[in-house]
């Protein structure tokens, strides 16, 4: 008996028949790891699936790829669902993925928390950027479905609050593939044609599929660039969306939305009464502390007599004077009587009072005091000085006194 012969070809178009008519393998669900994952620019997904033992070779065609709601990454644990066959070519087998999902959370909690990683990097969370809520907007404009509860809920809410502000309604569909287009396009209306000084962006609650036209980055980015301050009021209050990181204010519904957006008209009006109030009070006090002060300014002798007022100071200016005048002559007397005594005292130290008691005063050609007879020499010319003039002399000879 001849043993048959098989080509390459045949045997892997056998062993892929085998797989493609194995009903377990035509949708198996298989657990693992991402490795080796690469994104081809026709779309393509190609990566293994590895577990602690083994691994598995995968690919993800575009068609499949584009349902995708996160990306897939090196290292996150996946649920893959698909059909395992043989690549003919290489003859591998492989598992051909239909849909994948993290493994223990949902495809769209994962998608939420990238785009959050990515946004948070690139800045659209900053604090720094968030623009200041008016605090009496004229004109609100409303970024919402027209046929919900919640536009009803919020123009209520606004009338009620605060019936000066205007309220334009930017009407866009909030769920479905084409309501992150419509929602981005019409904050970006609002900011070119500059409609409104506030926006309030949002929806009532659902669950996270029926909110995800808010955790789509088109719109993330419309809000992050409007010049127009944002309040974000999407779902209810345990919701979270991507609109709430960016937005410059979080409402945690609609309602409080329309709250957050304007003052109530009733704490306006005891906060006037209450200012009415103050500025009254004030304004009484400040009569009263007039009128007290003109009371007394009536009583002054001033104003109920002049004449008697001015006389009454003529008196006292004309005491002042007369004391003035009588502290100045005795001031100048007390100066005179020292100055007497002053004089006195400087002549009776005058050398000239001693002359006129018969002292004579002697000075040499230059005029110093002779005090010695070595002071001088004979032949030398002298003055001396008596009480009534000068006497010019010659000495002969000088003579010291035998005691000197």
């Amino acid at each position: 008996m001849s043993q048959q012969i098989l080509s390459i070809s045949q045997v892997n178009d056998y062993i892929r028949s085998i797989l493609d008519n194995d009903h377990l393998l035509a949708g198996v669900a298989v657990r693992g790891e991402i490795s080796n994952y690469k994104l081809y620019p026709s779309g393509h997904h190609y990566f293994t699936l590895k577990d602690e033992s083994s691994a598995l070779k995968c690919v993800m065609f575009r068609g499949s790829a584009m349902r995708l709601r996160f990306k897939p990454e090196n290292g996150m644990q996946i649920i893959a669902v698909g059909k395992i066959s043989v690549y003919p070519r290489d003859g591998a087998y492989q598992l051909y993925v239909n849909t994948m999902a993290p493994d223990g959370v949902g495809d769209l909690h994962t998608a939420f928390e990238q785009l959050k990683k990515k946004l948070a990097a690139e800045g659209l969370f900053d604090p720094a950027h968030k623009r200041k809520i008016p605090q009496y907007p004229q004109t609100i404009g409303i970024v919402s479905s027209p046929a919900g509860a919640a536009i009803h809920d919020m123009l209520r809410i606004l009338k009620k609050r605060y019936p000066l502000a205007k309220v334009l309604l930017l009407p866009v569909r909030v769920q479905g593939a084409e309501a992150p287009g419509e929602i981005a396009a019409a904050i970006h209306y609002a900011n070119r044609h500059q409609l409104a000084d506030l926006l309030i962006v949002g929806r009532g609650g659902g669950s996270i599929e029926d909110l995800w036209a808010f955790n789509e980055e088109p719109v993330a980015h419309a809000i992050y660039h409007s010049q127009i301050p944002v309040i974000s009021a999407v779902g209810h209050e345990p919701d979270v969306t991507i609109c709430d990181y960016v937005a410059d204010l979080r409402a945690a519904t609609p309602s409080n939305g329309a709250e957050l957006a304007v003052p109530d008209q009733n704490a306006l009006r005891q906060t006037l009464d209450s200012a009415y109030t103050a500025m009254n009070t004030s304004m009484q006090k400040q009569l009263d502390s007039a009128r007290k002060h003109l009371h007394l300014l009536s009583q002054s002798p001033a104003l109920q007599s002049p004449d008697r007022y001015v006389l009454q100071r003529r008196t006292a200016l004309s005491h002042l004077k007369s004391k003035l005048i009588s502290l100045e002559q005795r001031n100048i007397s007390a100066k005179k009587e020292g100055y007497i005594a002053l004089t006195a005292t400087l002549d009776a130290m005058s050398p000239l009072k001693i002359l006129t008691r018969g002292y004579a005063m002697a000075t040499d050609a230059t005029g110093a005091i002779l005090r010695s007879v070595r002071d001088i020499q004979k032949n030398d010319t002298i003055t001396i000085t008596v009480s009534d003039g000068v006497i010019s002399a010659t000495v002969e000879k000088t003579k010291e006194n035998d005691y000197g």
